[in-house]
């Protein structure tokens, strides 16, 4: 009887989990279409539910009339756990990120202007901004040119995603980014796009002044360390 029950309770604690990441994913869609990160039903969103489980966005679906039921439920090998809706098209590209990464606990792909705007260049971002290589750790390169959707897609964002960086521009597409939650990962996409405006813009003025290796990883080991933990309240 108390296994019958500790599986009961483990069976409605993931139910709980689904339901409100199905109401962060649609949270966070809104969020990144009112500031102008994606627009219409291009991007896509997801988060880790369970090690093997992910909530992520429908494919073709509008964000601005995005319901909590819209998001669709998969397994690692994006077969349909539940939800009436097809799953993104960039499942495939998500379920490698997470297998590559254990430590992500949500994605976010977006096409802002200024991150498309590198992406279509073929350019690798420096790091040059404070708070954006404390997030991202470094410089964010741009994974080469595969149909969206492929295989090879998600092969060549892994190596663009090399040593541990959290966001890689899709050529010619948009950006990638990965947090360890869903507010963290919705961060990156916002820092980038800003640290990408600040790059575009002061490139127009003269040479961009990179931040020195060892500065980029005592700001990046001390915001994992210290300050991403004081922006939960657990320091």
């Amino acid at each position: 009887m108390e296994n019958l029950n500790k599986t009961a309770n483990n069976a409605q604690e993931q139910k709980l989990k689904i339901t409100n990441l199905r109401k962060a994913i649609v949270a966070s869609c809104k969020l990144l279409s009112q500031k102008q990160l994606m627009a219409g039903s291009w991007g896509n969103v997801s988060a880790k539910a369970a090690s093997t489980t992910y909530a992520i966005t429908p494919s073709g679906h509008g964000y601005d009339d995005l319901l909590d039921e819209d998001i669709v439920i998969i397994n690692a090998q994006g077969a349909v756990l539940a939800g009436n809706l097809l799953p993104s098209s960039e499942a495939k590209l998500h379920l490698a990120i997470y297998q590559k990464f254990p430590q992500a606990g949500a994605i976010v792909h977006t096409h802002s202007i200024y991150a498309s705007v590198l992406a279509v260049l073929h350019k690798t971002l420096p790091p040059i901004i404070e708070d954006a290589v404390q997030v991202i750790g470094g410089s964010i390169c741009c994974a080469a040119y595969a149909l969206p959707g492929t295989k090879e897609l998600a092969h060549n964002v892994l190596i663009a995603l090399e040593d541990n960086k959290h966001a890689a521009f899709l050529a010619n597409h948009g950006l990638i980014c990965w947090g360890r939650d869903l507010k963290e990962a919705v961060l990156t996409a916002e820092l980038t796009e800003k640290a990408a405006k600040i790059y575009c813009t002061a490139q127009t003025l003269g040479s961009v002044q990179e931040l020195k290796a060892e500065d980029v990883k005592t700001m990046h080991d001390f915001y994992l360390q210290h300050y991403s933990k004081r922006q939960r309240g657990e320091e």
